[in-house]
């Protein structure tokens, strides 16, 4: 049974920050209370969200023997290591593989974890399902039910060599890949199907009250990504994040007997929220516990937190500053709260340099973004902004990849 709503985890964001700061701290302390101070340990990225926490850690509850965990992973702007390094108590971790090995071994991280899982694990099944027809005679009549583009085009009257748009049209849109051949002969002979594959096409059964209904839920609907299964690369799923991070950091855990305590907010991602609903912010109970005492913070938060405690944050990021042009207003033009009407007002902020930090070149979201963090690599950079062009998954190169989502994608990744 869900431990929190929806309901509620929109009412917690809306609170005030020092209320928030306070319901963060009383978190901290019962994590502490049940593993002891010498039992814990914070998951320290440098980025702001776990610089904040790490502030209300040591100096708002005190507890200043808590160490402060940073994994060094070689993607990660070098910044981010000499700002933690201005840290006491700071224990460096290094992963076992390298981000060129992750990409030729998996392929590369695109569009979101969610999405990036659901297309490895589907591609994985559905090659199964290929092979299993392949070696079955009884399953090969159903795939020659299924017609060829090539028949398509003669039936339509569409000559393949000249009319190559119409005919692209018929191989992407009217005649299904090999692959989506295999989940619709899959799905009809009554094979298990993964949750994971039914995501990608937009066929996961919706629930009312754990009760299933006769209508696919559009909330796990990521069909529009389903395009990835013909990619001549893959993508790597969560196995970038859990070879190069996780993993040095599971090791640790278990060698030290501590357990984390991260910055992790639910605003992030549905992953994120939907672990907030079950466990809440402390998973005292889960096999593997993690506190997330900052859960119903929101991206605002972290930033007036900063700016009101003048908190020293990694020079990635640059200042936080006032962000008029999302207010709609002019720099220096004044507002009601100047006059002292609506106290509950309050600026939005952002920052000058990096809006997010992590690996530099995960391209996790970068379709979302009105400014390419890639072009700011190339400026800031440019030795990382190379290995777009000497990464490789299946003999294709990062930026090969990039071209080949926005032109089968339909969008405009900029690097």
């Amino acid at each position: 049974m869900a431990k929190h709503t929806m309901q509620e985890l929109y009412q917690w964001q809306a609170l005030p920050l020092n209320i928030k700061v306070r319901m963060t701290a009383e978190r901290i302390r019962n994590w502490v209370n049940e593993f002891g101070e010498d039992g814990v340990y914070l998951s320290f990225s440098s980025g702001k969200d776990s610089t904040v926490l790490g502030h209300i850690i040591r100096e708002v509850c005190g507890y200043k023997n808590i160490p402060f965990v940073f994994v060094d992973v070689p993607t990660q702007y070098p910044e981010l290591k000499q700002f933690a390094q201005t840290f006491d108590n700071l224990v460096i971790l290094k992963p076992k593989i390298s981000f060129a090995e992750v990409c030729e071994k998996y392929g590369f991280p695109m569009i979101s974890k969610e999405v990036s899982e659901c297309v490895y694990y589907a591609k994985k099944y559905l090659k199964s399902i290929v092979d299993k027809i392949e070696s079955e005679s009884t399953i090969s009549t159903d795939r020659q039910m299924i017609i060829g583009s090539a028949q398509m085009a003669d039936i339509l009257c569409v000559e393949r060599r000249l009319d190559k748009e119409n005919y692209k049209k018929i191989m992407t849109e009217i005649i299904p890949s090999e692959l989506e051949k295999a989940y619709r002969i899959a799905k009809s002979s009554g094979e298990k199907i993964d949750c994971r594959v039914k995501i990608l096409f937009g066929e996961l059964e919706h629930k009312e009250k754990g009760v299933a209904t006769n209508e696919y839920s559009k909330m796990y609907d990521k069909s529009r990504y389903k395009f990835f299964l013909d990619a001549p690369f893959d993508l790597c799923g969560n196995e970038c994040c859990k070879t190069m991070k996780k993993e040095p950091l599971r090791l640790y855990a278990r060698k030290s007997k501590r357990v984390p305590i991260t910055a992790q907010m639910a605003i992030e991602s549905k992953l994120r929220t939907q672990s907030w609903l079950q466990s809440g912010c402390n998973a005292f109970d889960s096999k593997n516990p993690m506190s997330n005492p900052m859960s119903f913070w929101t991206e605002q938060d972290v930033l007036l937190y900063i700016k009101e405690n003048n908190l020293p944050i990694c020079s990635v990021y640059g200042d936080v500053v006032t962000d008029y042009k999302a207010m709609g207003q002019c720099e220096n033009q004044m507002s009601f709260a100047d006059f002292g009407i609506f106290d509950n007002e309050r600026p939005l902020l952002k920052t000058t340099g990096c809006q997010r930090t992590g690996c530099v070149l995960c391209a996790f979201g970068c379709h979302l973004e009105k400014e390419s963090r890639f072009l700011r690599l190339k400026e800031t950079h440019p030795k990382f902004h190379n290995l777009l062009y000497i990464l490789k998954n299946n003999g294709v190169t990062y930026a090969e990849a990039i071209d080949w989502v926005n032109e089968h994608g339909n969008m405009n990744i900029k690097y």
